[in-house]
Protein backbone atom coordinates (compact mmCIF):
# COMPACT_ATOMS: atom_id res chain seq x y z
CA UNK A 1 0.00 0.00 0.00
CA UNK A 2 0.90 3.71 0.00
CA UNK A 3 0.30 5.34 3.05
CA UNK A 4 2.25 8.31 3.39
CA UNK A 5 4.14 10.84 0.60
CA UNK A 6 5.81 13.91 0.39
CA UNK A 7 3.92 17.27 -0.96
CA UNK A 8 6.38 19.78 -1.04
CA UNK A 9 6.06 21.25 -4.59
CA UNK A 10 3.80 24.14 -4.85
CA UNK A 11 0.39 24.72 -6.52
CA UNK A 12 2.62 27.18 -9.42
CA UNK A 13 5.23 24.46 -9.59
CA UNK A 14 2.50 21.76 -10.03
CA UNK A 15 0.76 23.61 -11.97
CA UNK A 16 3.41 24.59 -14.78
CA UNK A 17 4.69 20.68 -14.50
CA UNK A 18 1.23 19.47 -15.45
CA UNK A 19 0.25 22.12 -18.06
CA UNK A 20 -2.80 22.75 -16.19
CA UNK A 21 -4.29 26.01 -14.42
CA UNK A 22 -5.03 26.53 -10.50
CA UNK A 23 -7.66 28.95 -8.90
CA UNK A 24 -7.75 28.92 -4.96
CA UNK A 25 -5.49 28.40 -2.21
CA UNK A 26 -2.74 26.10 -2.17
CA UNK A 27 -1.41 23.89 0.68
CA UNK A 28 1.48 24.20 3.00
CA UNK A 29 4.37 22.24 2.28
CA UNK A 30 3.84 18.70 3.87
CA UNK A 31 6.96 16.28 4.07
CA UNK A 32 4.83 13.70 5.49
CA UNK A 33 1.35 13.31 4.07
CA UNK A 34 -1.33 10.99 5.90
CA UNK A 35 -4.59 9.90 4.95
CA UNK A 36 -7.72 12.13 5.22
CA UNK A 37 -5.47 15.12 4.89
CA UNK A 38 -6.45 17.57 1.88
CA UNK A 39 -3.91 16.68 -1.38
CA UNK A 40 -3.66 18.64 -4.67
CA UNK A 41 -4.11 16.54 -7.49
CA UNK A 42 -4.70 17.03 -11.50
CA UNK A 43 -8.01 16.47 -13.58
CA UNK A 44 -8.63 16.94 -16.84
CA UNK A 45 -12.16 18.08 -19.03
CA UNK A 46 -13.19 16.47 -22.12
CA UNK A 47 -11.20 18.82 -24.58
CA UNK A 48 -8.05 18.52 -22.48
CA UNK A 49 -7.50 21.66 -20.22
CA UNK A 50 -6.08 20.34 -16.97
CA UNK A 51 -7.05 21.52 -13.53
CA UNK A 52 -5.33 21.17 -10.11
CA UNK A 53 -7.66 21.14 -7.55
CA UNK A 54 -7.63 20.45 -3.71
CA UNK A 55 -8.83 16.25 -2.76
CA UNK A 56 -9.86 14.77 0.74
CA UNK A 57 -7.38 12.14 0.96
CA UNK A 58 -9.09 8.60 1.56
CA UNK A 59 -12.15 7.88 -0.95
CA UNK A 60 -15.48 8.82 0.18
CA UNK A 61 -18.24 7.29 -2.92
CA UNK A 62 -21.36 9.40 -3.20
CA UNK A 63 -23.31 6.58 -1.64
CA UNK A 64 -21.07 6.86 1.85
CA UNK A 65 -23.41 7.44 4.99
CA UNK A 66 -20.48 8.92 6.20
CA UNK A 67 -17.29 10.71 5.39
CA UNK A 68 -14.75 8.13 7.70
CA UNK A 69 -14.92 5.51 5.22
CA UNK A 70 -12.43 7.37 3.45
CA UNK A 71 -9.95 6.07 6.27
CA UNK A 72 -10.27 2.37 4.85
CA UNK A 73 -10.17 3.69 1.05
CA UNK A 74 -6.72 5.45 0.61
CA UNK A 75 -5.28 2.89 -2.20
CA UNK A 76 -7.50 0.70 -4.93
CA UNK A 77 -5.53 -1.89 -6.10
CA UNK A 78 -5.35 -2.40 -10.01
CA UNK A 79 -6.00 -5.83 -10.25
CA UNK A 80 -9.98 -5.79 -8.77
CA UNK A 81 -10.34 -1.61 -9.86
CA UNK A 82 -12.40 -2.64 -12.54
CA UNK A 83 -14.81 -4.91 -10.25
CA UNK A 84 -14.81 -3.15 -6.89
CA UNK A 85 -18.41 -1.69 -6.87
CA UNK A 86 -16.60 1.56 -4.97
CA UNK A 87 -14.17 2.03 -7.60
CA UNK A 88 -15.51 0.63 -11.29
CA UNK A 89 -17.47 3.82 -11.85
CA UNK A 90 -14.88 6.23 -11.05
CA UNK A 91 -12.81 3.56 -12.93
CA UNK A 92 -14.65 4.51 -16.82
CA UNK A 93 -14.68 8.60 -15.73
CA UNK A 94 -13.18 9.99 -12.77
CA UNK A 95 -9.25 9.41 -13.03
CA UNK A 96 -6.44 12.11 -11.81
CA UNK A 97 -2.79 12.40 -11.18
CA UNK A 98 -1.42 12.78 -7.62
CA UNK A 99 1.56 14.78 -7.70
CA UNK A 100 4.17 13.33 -5.35
CA UNK A 101 7.80 14.59 -4.23
CA UNK A 102 8.06 11.19 -3.06
CA UNK A 103 6.52 8.70 -0.79
CA UNK A 104 7.45 6.47 2.25
CA UNK A 105 7.69 2.85 2.88
CA UNK A 106 8.73 0.76 5.88
CA UNK A 107 11.19 -2.27 4.88
CA UNK A 108 10.84 -5.10 7.10
CA UNK A 109 13.72 -5.88 9.75
CA UNK A 110 16.18 -8.59 9.36
CA UNK A 111 16.40 -11.48 11.28
CA UNK A 112 18.50 -11.50 14.58
CA UNK A 113 18.41 -7.24 13.98
CA UNK A 114 16.87 -4.77 16.75
CA UNK A 115 13.58 -5.76 17.97
CA UNK A 116 10.44 -3.40 18.94
CA UNK A 117 8.83 -3.27 22.36
CA UNK A 118 6.37 -5.99 20.45
CA UNK A 119 9.71 -8.48 20.15
CA UNK A 120 9.54 -8.35 16.50
CA UNK A 121 12.29 -6.81 14.25
CA UNK A 122 12.28 -2.82 13.76
CA UNK A 123 10.85 -1.48 10.21
CA UNK A 124 12.88 0.86 8.31
CA UNK A 125 11.37 3.93 6.51
CA UNK A 126 12.24 4.32 3.28
CA UNK A 127 12.17 7.58 1.74
CA UNK A 128 11.65 6.71 -2.50
CA UNK A 129 11.83 9.39 -5.06
CA UNK A 130 12.25 9.90 -8.84
CA UNK A 131 16.07 9.54 -9.01
CA UNK A 132 16.17 12.54 -11.29
CA UNK A 133 14.34 14.62 -8.87
CA UNK A 134 11.12 15.33 -10.81
CA UNK A 135 7.66 15.19 -9.14
CA UNK A 136 5.78 11.61 -9.79
CA UNK A 137 2.75 11.46 -11.42
CA UNK A 138 0.66 8.96 -9.17
CA UNK A 139 -2.79 7.22 -10.83
CA UNK A 140 -5.98 7.87 -8.66
CA UNK A 141 -9.86 8.11 -8.49
CA UNK A 142 -11.99 10.50 -7.54
CA UNK A 143 -15.15 10.96 -6.28
CA UNK A 144 -18.02 13.73 -5.00
CA UNK A 145 -19.84 13.38 -1.67
CA UNK A 146 -22.09 15.39 0.52
CA UNK A 147 -24.11 14.74 3.74
CA UNK A 148 -27.42 15.04 2.63
CA UNK A 149 -28.56 14.96 6.43
CA UNK A 150 -27.09 18.44 7.04
CA UNK A 151 -29.77 19.60 4.62
CA UNK A 152 -30.03 20.52 0.28
CA UNK A 153 -27.17 22.90 0.52
CA UNK A 154 -24.41 20.53 2.09
CA UNK A 155 -20.98 21.32 0.59
CA UNK A 156 -19.52 18.32 -1.73
CA UNK A 157 -16.61 17.33 -0.72
CA UNK A 158 -14.36 16.02 -3.16
CA UNK A 159 -12.00 13.11 -2.25
CA UNK A 160 -9.30 10.73 -3.89
CA UNK A 161 -7.67 7.18 -3.96
CA UNK A 162 -4.31 6.10 -5.01
CA UNK A 163 -4.10 3.15 -7.32
CA UNK A 164 -1.24 0.82 -6.62
CA UNK A 165 0.69 -2.40 -8.45
CA UNK A 166 2.90 -5.24 -7.73
CA UNK A 167 6.42 -3.75 -6.81
CA UNK A 168 8.75 -3.27 -9.71
CA UNK A 169 12.20 -5.28 -9.12
CA UNK A 170 13.79 -1.93 -7.31
CA UNK A 171 11.36 -2.09 -5.00
CA UNK A 172 11.04 -5.75 -4.43
CA UNK A 173 13.19 -5.43 -1.49
CA UNK A 174 11.13 -2.99 0.60
CA UNK A 175 7.68 -4.00 -0.22
CA UNK A 176 5.47 -6.20 -2.37
CA UNK A 177 3.23 -3.27 -3.56
CA UNK A 178 4.04 0.35 -5.33
CA UNK A 179 1.68 3.24 -6.40
CA UNK A 180 0.98 3.25 -10.39
CA UNK A 181 3.54 6.19 -11.70
CA UNK A 182 2.57 7.52 -15.17
CA UNK A 183 4.92 9.05 -17.50
CA UNK A 184 4.20 11.97 -19.07
CA UNK A 185 3.27 10.31 -22.35
CA UNK A 186 0.26 8.41 -20.54
CA UNK A 187 -1.30 11.26 -18.64
CA UNK A 188 -3.71 12.77 -21.73
CA UNK A 189 -4.86 9.17 -22.02
CA UNK A 190 -5.56 8.64 -18.74
CA UNK A 191 -7.08 11.94 -17.71
CA UNK A 192 -9.29 11.95 -20.75
CA UNK A 193 -12.51 11.23 -19.14
CA UNK A 194 -14.17 9.88 -22.48
CA UNK A 195 -11.51 7.46 -22.68
CA UNK A 196 -13.47 4.86 -21.25
CA UNK A 197 -11.88 1.87 -22.87
CA UNK A 198 -11.19 -0.66 -19.93
CA UNK A 199 -8.83 -2.89 -21.65
CA UNK A 200 -6.40 0.34 -22.52
CA UNK A 201 -7.10 2.21 -19.03
CA UNK A 202 -6.04 -1.06 -17.31
CA UNK A 203 -3.15 -1.61 -19.45
CA UNK A 204 -1.43 1.74 -18.09
CA UNK A 205 -1.66 0.40 -14.33
CA UNK A 206 1.77 -1.45 -14.76
CA UNK A 207 4.69 -1.32 -12.51
CA UNK A 208 7.51 1.59 -13.26
CA UNK A 209 10.76 0.77 -14.88
CA UNK A 210 13.45 -0.56 -12.39
CA UNK A 211 15.63 3.03 -13.33
CA UNK A 212 13.18 5.64 -12.26
CA UNK A 213 13.55 5.69 -8.68
CA UNK A 214 16.13 5.80 -6.00
CA UNK A 215 16.12 5.54 -1.83
CA UNK A 216 17.20 5.83 1.25
CA UNK A 217 16.68 4.90 4.54
CA UNK A 218 15.17 8.00 7.01
CA UNK A 219 14.68 8.67 10.34
CA UNK A 220 11.72 7.15 12.66
CA UNK A 221 10.34 10.89 13.31
CA UNK A 222 8.59 10.18 9.89
CA UNK A 223 6.48 7.29 11.97
CA UNK A 224 4.48 9.94 13.87
CA UNK A 225 2.31 11.83 11.20
CA UNK A 226 2.69 15.22 13.36
CA UNK A 227 6.00 15.46 11.98
CA UNK A 228 5.75 17.31 8.97
CA UNK A 229 9.15 18.90 8.51
CA UNK A 230 11.74 18.31 5.74
CA UNK A 231 14.38 16.75 7.89
CA UNK A 232 12.36 14.23 7.31
CA UNK A 233 13.44 12.76 4.43
CA UNK A 234 17.29 13.25 5.20
CA UNK A 235 19.07 9.95 4.79
CA UNK A 236 19.74 8.30 8.32
CA UNK A 237 22.03 9.36 10.68
CA UNK A 238 22.94 12.38 9.08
Amino acid sequence: MCGRFVASSSAEAISKFFGASFEGEGIPANFNVAPTQDVLAVTADANGARTVQTFHWGLVPSWAKDVKIGSKMINARSETIAEKPAFKGLFKKHRLLIPMDGFYEWQQGADGGPLNKSGKPIKTPMFIHRSDGELLAVAGLWATWRDRTTGPDAPWLHSCTIITTAANQAMTPVHDRMPVILPADRWDAWLDPTNGGLATLQSLLIPAANDLLAMHAVGTEVNNARNTGPQLIEPAGR
